[in-house]
């Protein structure tokens, strides 16, 4: 079976986003129709209505579709807004702001939430036209995550609130369109109020879609594919919803059909005949059966096609495709967990969704990207902290082979969060990468009472009534206490207090456990020396805040008790906000193995060393110590050899044997040179060094892909070096790069992995620029559609120009 690993993971995912033909234009139903491009923009106000448009000064509800006098008006002129395409994070645009308000400075320090009216609403319109030929069809606008509390109207008619920043929303807007003639879709987001206690951005940061169909047709989130899996037969059970919004009943038949990755007709259900009545649902449950199916896996994430049609004599009214994992989990309190009948331990990450230079507006390419960085370090699952994830990182997850925790945002039993629930389980439930529901985090008012333990109940039920096949768990912030959540929690789940988890599965034999947020170790890339001014801690795993532990504090208790399901280290990457331990200048947490762009920091190793059978020996501090001539540096070695010898300009200074799910340290005078280690592994000699590098000389970009697709979505990452006149890259170079671009490509954004670098993420005045942080720094680039070749340019003072160049193709 193949592995999933270096070369070959990059392999995939290039494949994944390679440019593909483009089809026949097609107007079969259903269409979805990316509606990302050509909106307007601009600032509103929160406390002024005369800098808001005057919205809640005009009387919006009097008479439908009345929006005189306001930005909601279809005439309203909006050429003077800005034009951008979504998804849009406005808040990476902003300034750091400084101030004393800690949920401002959990967020990152940008000007967004109650405090700053002025630029937390935002406002976004979009004009279109639809066909007059397509006045008998049904449409729907669907928003994927939108930060938060919008308004929608269409034409003036007002759709509908969205409280949630995490969740998407639908409306049908048939009833409102001019077929023929402009139509224009309003949105007003108000990022006043804060959901979580991280970044989280602000504005239409996912995709939108135009939904087209007919009045019959199959509701894309009730179609359910659930497998049982027995001796190489796999019975694969499809329950399919049917709506009809027409003025006449109509009859339907309906069948689905599994095929292969490529399309290939597998097989295929019986026929269902049925008539559904005016504003009439059905639900039908149709059996596939499969012999010898390609189970979904870690290593071989394969992907089933099943398509539900749905037919009306021999006219396809509908059909839907959903791409599905055959694969089978188990859960045992004393074993942990089985995939496919083969144990795994759990070796994931807890992550939030921003980017450096992005925010939260991801290009999809980036889902793919950092969930390939997860797996090369030996990640084999993604909690989504604390919220409902973009739908393309399940994607990712179900492609590359990842599992997922789902995660509910808050433990709460009202209509709206029943309705986020509901949405959430019914949207996500097909991803064979999905696993296990989380059904909130510390919860601290109720986690420990009745009040909490039946809102649990609540949850839960739901839980089994729209997924039976999965369990949940709850993320308690717990020591060995059962009373509350726990009592009814199908799987405990452990927020830190590792020293608890033993008495606990001693007291509750029969409950599996996991940690659901483990190790925290702060670290800042590259820095050895604490700095309370600049907000640096070490990069090495020595520091952790009081409520949580270092990586190796946690992992040797998981590792070696089989009834520890395993968990989630907290986090893969750095993300803005939460600057722990510190506060200003601080913008971004220091959680992370990886920093905001994605380059490791030394506890990479230390969870590569023992999450993979990669051979693994990396030796840290760098060995640029300029004037601590003779004075001991504290050497680590991260490694999964057996014996490790360490050698300083060819003086051996002692062998040791590596304790397992630990590390090695010397004590080593220092001299510049050469900093070398030969291990061996099973009898392989492996060897690494570290030098005493030159001044930085030239500027190195390497891109993460060499051809992307001139679609005006696709993306590419470039992290950005510096090497010294040896080649060898200089671990301590700051220096200020400029960057400048010939072709269609545009830059996006672009970071460093300083957190707190106060840098832009965007272009000031037109130019691209970023600071070296400790050797390092990254630019974003995102296609346009004219094709051809982009050449991009690297500058620093001082310093050798880089220069490399991305093919993009055009579809045809």
């Amino acid at each position: 079976m193949r592995r999933f690993t270096g070369f070959f993971l990059l392999m995939l995912i290039a494949q994944l986003f390679a440019p593909k033909p483009l089809a026949a234009q097609q107007h079969s139903l259903p269409r979805r129709i990316n509606f990302d491009e050509d909106w307007r923009f601009s600032f509103g106000h929160a406390a002024d209505p005369s800098k808001d448009f005057n919205y809640k000064v005009a009387n919006l509800f009097a008479k439908s579709g009345k929006a005189e006098n306001t930005a909601i008006d279809p005439k309203f002129n909006d050429a003077g807004w800005r034009k951008l395409n979504v998804p849009h994070d406005w808040a990476p645009e902003l300034p750091f702001v400084q101030s004393a308000k800690a949920d401002v400075l959990a967020h990152g320090y940008k000007p967004i939430g109650g405090l700053f009216p002025e630029t937390s609403v935002g406002w976004y319109r979009k004009h279109f036209l639809v066909s007059k030929a397509d006045s008998g069809q049904r449409f729907q606008i669907q928003f994927d995550g939108i930060f938060r509390d919008a308004e929608i109207w269409i034409n003036g008619f007002y759709l509908g609130n969205h409280q949630s920043g995490y969740l998407g929303v639908q409306y049908d807007l048939t009833d409102y369109l001019n077929f023929g003639k402009e139509n224009v879709l309003v949105v007003r987001v108000n990022a006043t109020q804060y959901e979580g206690w991280f970044y989280e951005g602000a504005g239409i940061y996912r995709h939108v879609w135009l939904n087209q169909y007919h009045n019959l047709h199959i509701p894309k989130e009730d179609v359910f594919v659930h497998a049982a899996v027995v001796q190489e037969k796999a019975k694969i059970t499809v329950e399919t919803g049917l709506k009809n919004l027409g003025l006449e009943a109509g009859q339907v038949k309906l069948y689905t059909y599994l095929a292969d990755r490529n399309g290939k007709k597998l097989a295929e259900s019986q026929v269902q005949v049925l008539s559904l009545a005016i504003n009439g649902q059905a639900s039908v449950q149709q059996v596939i059966e499969l012999d010898k199916p390609r189970l979904w896996s870690l290593e071989d994430p394969y992907l089933y096609k099943v398509v539900s049609v749905l037919k009306s004599g021999d006219r396809v009214l509908d059909s839907v495709v959903t791409r599905y994992g055959v694969r089978t989990i188990k859960i045992d309190p004393e074993k942990g967990l089985f995939l496919n009948g083969k144990h795994v331990k759990i070796k994931g990450t807890n992550n939030h969704q921003d980017h450096a230079g992005l925010g939260s507006a991801l290009p999809d390419y980036l889902q793919y990207y950092r969930i390939g960085l997860l797996k090369e370090m030996g990640c084999n699952a993604y909690r989504t902290s604390h919220h409902a994830p973009t739908p393309e990182l399940l994607e990712a997850c179900d492609s590359l082979g990842m599992l997922v925790m789902d995660e509910q945002r808050l433990l709460n039993s009202s209509p709206e969060y029943m309705s986020q629930f509901e949405q959430l389980i019914k949207r996500d439930r097909n991803h064979a990468s999905v696993f296990m529901w989380s059904i909130g985090n510390e919860e601290g008012l109720i986690q420990t009472n009745s009040i909490g333990k039946r809102i649990a109940q609540t949850l839960l039920a739901k839980q089994k009534e729209l997924d039976p096949y999965r369990t949940s768990t709850y993320a308690a912030d717990l020591a060995n206490v059962f009373t509350g959540v726990n009592e009814v929690i199908p799987v405990r789940g452990f927020n830190y207090r590792q020293f608890a988890v033993a008495d606990y599965h001693r007291d509750h034999p029969g409950q599996p456990v996991i940690g659901t947020e483990m190790g925290s170790t702060v670290t800042t890339r590259g820095i050895y020396v604490k700095d309370s001014i600049a907000g640096y801690v070490p990069d090495q795993d020595i520091t952790a805040p009081w409520w949580a532990s270092k990586a190796e504090d946690w992992w040797t208790l998981a590792a070696e008790n089989p009834y520890w399901m395993g968990g989630f280290i907290w986090t893969g990457f750095d993300y803005r906000g939460e600057p722990t331990p510190y506060e200003w200048p601080n913008i971004n947490s220091h959680f992370g193995v990886m920093d905001i762009c994605g380059f490791p920091k030394n506890i990479y190793y230390y969870y590569q060393s023992w999450w993979t059978d990669q051979d693994v020996l990396h030796l840290s501090p760098h060995w640029n110590w300029k004037g601590k001539e003779g004075q001991p540096v504290e050497v680590w070695v991260n490694t999964n050899a057996e014996t490790v010898e360490l050698f300083l300009n060819g003086k051996s200074f002692g062998k040791k044997t590596m304790p397992r799910n630990s590390h090695l340290k010397w004590s080593i005078p220092f001299q510049p040179g050469t900093l070398s280690a030969v291990a061996y592994k099973k009898g392989k000699k492996l060897t690494a060094k570290v030098e005493t590098t030159g001044d930085a000389y030239r500027l190195v970009m390497k891109a993460s892909r060499q051809e992307i697709s001139a679609d005006g979505k696709d993306a590419v990452v470039v992290n950005v070096t510096a090497i010294d006149k040896q080649g060898r890259e200089v671990p301590d170079a700051n220096s200020l790069v400029e960057f400048s671009l010939k072709g269609d490509l545009k830059i996006i954004g672009v970071g460093n992995g300083d957190p707190s670098s106060h840098e832009s993420d965007k272009s000031e005045n037109g130019v691209w620029k970023r600071s070296l942080f400790n050797g390092k720094c990254q630019i974003i680039l995102q296609a346009g559609k004219d094709g051809g070749l982009t050449s991009l340019e690297a500058a620093g003072k001082g310093l050798v120009k880089s220069a490399i160049s991305i093919k993009e193709i055009k579809k045809g």
